[in-house]
C-alpha cells in the first residue's frame, strides 16, 4: 500500500459541537487512531476546562497530543505540524487511515497545508506594545488589534492577551497581518485529506456550551484553576475557562459572574471558530447530530 493511498479525516468545528464523539465513532469504524488538534488539551494540568476526552473515551481509541506536555511548555503551530506529521508516520505504518479532531484552526491548517516562514518581530516594538498593554489593560489591547489588524481579530481568541500581543507586535513590526503567513502555498502531503465540518443550529450550540460550562463547574473546574494560580502568568493559561476564574480569585468579580463570562466568551469563541472554518472551501459541512454521520463521512471518501 503506497503512502499516497493513505487518508486523513479531519473532524473540525466549533467548541461543544460534538467533535470528540464523532471522531471516536469514526476511528472505531476505521480501526485507527486520533490526533487531537486542540492547543490546550495537550497540557497535562488542563483537563476539565479544556473538555478533554474522558478516561473511557481515551481508552476506546488511542489519542495523540493529549496530556503530552507540562503547562509550562509553550508550543506553536509549527511545533504541532512537526509533531503531527510524526504521529501520522507512526499511524500510517500499520493503518490506512487516521483521524484529526479539534477546533484550533491554525493547527489544522498547519498540518494540512504547512506554514510559511515569517519575518521576525522587532523586539523593541514588542516590548513597547507589552508595556502599553500592562498600562492600559485587555480592553485596550483588544481594541488596538481590532483597529490595526482586523483580519486577525476576526477569528482571534480575544481573551488571550499573549496571542493578541504577538499579532499586534507583528503587524507593527512588519506592516502585514500575521494571517498572511498562514501558508498561501500549501505544501504537498503524501496522503489524502478529507475535511468534515460539524455544525448545529446556533441556539442548540449555545445551549450545549452553557450546559457544558455548568458541568465543568460541577466536575471541579474551580479547584483545577485554583491549583494553577502559581502559573497564571503563562500564555497557556490566558485562555477561556481559566482567565475568568483567575479574575474571580483576584476579587475582580463574583464566582457567578466569572461563570457567566466563561459561557459568554466560549460562545464568542465558537462564533470565531465558525468564521475561520467557513473560509475553508475544502470543508464539507454535516450536522453534528445526524444519526448517520459516520456513514456519510465514509461515503464522502468513496465518492
Amino acid at each position: 500500500m503506497t503512502t499516497a493511498s493513505k487518508i486523513l479525516y479531519v473532524i473540525a468545528g466549533p467548541t461543544a459541537s460534538g467533535k470528540t464523539a464523532a471522531a471516536i465513532a469514526l476511528a472505531q469504524r476505521l480501526d485507527t487512531c486520533i490526533i487531537s488538534a486542540d492547543s490546550r488539551q495537550c497540557y497535562r494540568e488542563m483537563t476539565i476546562g479544556t473538555a478533554k476526552p474522558t478516561a473511557n473515551e481515551l481508552a476506546a481509541v488511542k489519542h495523540y497530543f493529549i496530556d503530552e506536555f507540562p503547562v509550562t511548555q509553550e508550543l506553536t503551530a509549527a511545533d504541532f505540524e512537526r509533531l503531527a506529521l510524526g504521529y501520522l508516520n507512526e499511524i500510517f505504518a500499520t493503518r490506512h487511515t487516521a483521524v484529526l479532531c479539534g477546533g484550533t484552526g491554525l493547527y489544522i491548517k498547519a498540518l494540512c497545508e504547512g506554514l510559511d516562514a515569517m519575518p521576525a518581530t522587532d523586539p523593541d516594538i514588542a516590548l513597547r506594545t507589552e508595556a502599553e498593554y500592562k498600562e492600559n489593560g485587555i480592553e485596550w489591547l483588544q481594541q488596538a488589534v481590532e483597529t490595526e489588524d482586523p483580519e486577525f481579530y476576526e477569528t482571534a481568541e480575544v481573551q488571550n492577551p499573549a496571542r493578541l500581543l504577538r499579532a499586534l507586535s507583528f503587524i507593527r513590526s512588519t506592516g502585514k497581518s500575521i494571517v498572511h503567513y498562514r501558508s498561501h502555498t500549501p505544501k504537498e502531503r503524501p496522503f489524502r485529506i478529507i475535511k468534515i465540518g460539524l455544525e448545529l443550529p446556533r441556539e442548540v450550540l449555545y445551549d450545549r456550551i452553557n450546559r457544558r460550562v455548568a458541568m465543568m463547574m460541577t466536575e471541579g473546574l474551580e479547584s483545577e484553576v485554583r491549583g494553577l494560580i502559581p502559573y497564571k502568568h503563562l500564555k497557556n493559561l490566558q485562555t477561556v475557562g481559566y482567565a475568568e476564574l483567575f479574575e474571580h480569585f483576584e476579587g475582580k468579580c463574583t464566582l457567578a459572574e466569572a461563570v457567566d463570562k466563561i459561557k459568554q466568551h466560549t460562545r464568542n469563541y465558537a462564533k470565531r471558530q465558525m468564521t475561520w472554518f467557513r473560509k475553508d472551501a475544502e470543508m464539507t459541512w454535516l450536522r453534528a447530530d445526524d444519526e448517520q454521520l459516520v456513514t456519510k463521512i465514509l461515503a464522502i471518501s468513496t465518492a
